[in-house]
């Protein structure tokens, strides 16, 4: 079984680094013609770059997602150049928090305007482009703070937890379309952003007891599964959130299980 994504459009929301530019990559790889967004220009265009020195098809856009009048430009720009936006992965994001006493009106401000009013800009605005198609996929980042949050990311994981009642507002309003709109939940994905793998190992292993894949995930878990919601094979599954975390806390104490198993012998740690 092969995913068949040759000649289709996607736009890439954060696409400069981590994990938005792994995606890029991916979907490339896959024959898409990649249409990289980042508020910063220079890793934008890097990354474009890296992907035209492959032979891929790869376009930066300097754009903030909070500046819809950009938006509109760059999709009108898009459109005008490659003819339809056949996927949206609204990637960019950020995870700045703290305690809810002391928390910047500031921060929260930045996390609902750049995680979940961004998402929606970009939606709003490449919306009109899919139902004129009558075919679109529309991906969107949550996080596993949307599911169980963690102390201090309450801005944060308000706003991604907003993105995921959103995504299922969206597909609902855009099924008349053959529009699907999903979410996907990563975990414990070490990044420029979240800096886990600078962490005192002490901590990494408290963080890692929470797993039921008692390892870091990697960029490319998260990409692979945007390829596949991308796909035709997803063609059926709209308004939902894929929780792509390792199974953290599928149980109450995963380590437990590595526990029993270092007993017997059949796991070492």
């Amino acid at each position: 079984m092969n995913i068949n994504l040759s000649g289709k459009v996607a736009v890439i929301t954060g696409a400069g680094r981590g994990i938005g530019k792994e995606i890029a990559c991916t979907l490339a790889n896959e024959g898409v013609i990649t249409i990289l967004l980042d508020m910063n220009r220079s890793l934008v265009e890097v990354a474009a770059k890296e992907l035209a020195d492959q032979g891929f098809q790869a376009y930066p856009y300097e754009c903030d997602v909070r500046d819809y009048a950009r938006i509109e430009e760059v999709i009108e720009d898009v459109i005008k150049q490659r003819g339809r936006i056949d996927i949206l992965v609204n990637n960019a994001g950020v995870a700045s928090g703290g305690p809810i006493d002391a928390l910047k009106i500031e921060t929260w401000d930045l996390n609902m305007d750049i995680n979940l009013k961004g998402t929606f800009l970009m939606c709003k605005a490449v919306a009109p482009v899919m139902k004129r198609q009558r075919s679109g996929r529309i991906i969107n980042a949550a996080s596993f703070a949307a599911i169980i949050p963690s102390y201090g990311s309450a801005a944060y994981a308000a706003s991604k937890s907003a993105v995921h009642q959103f995504t299922r507002v969206l597909a609902g309003e855009l099924g008349p379309w053959n529009i699907t709109a999903n979410c996907y939940s990563p975990g414990m994905i070490p990044t420029d952003m979240n800096h886990f793998a600078d962490l005192p190992q002490d901590r990494k292993e408290r963080l890692l007891d929470t797993l039921t894949l008692r390892y870091w995930g990697k960029k490319e878990d998260v990409a692979y599964l945007i390829c596949f919601l991308a796909s035709d094979y997803a063609g059926y599954i709209t308004g939902t959130m894929i929780d792509i975390s390792g199974g953290k806390l599928a149980t109450q104490i995963p380590r437990a299980a590595y526990e029993f198993a270092a007993k017997d012998g059949s796991y070492e740690f």
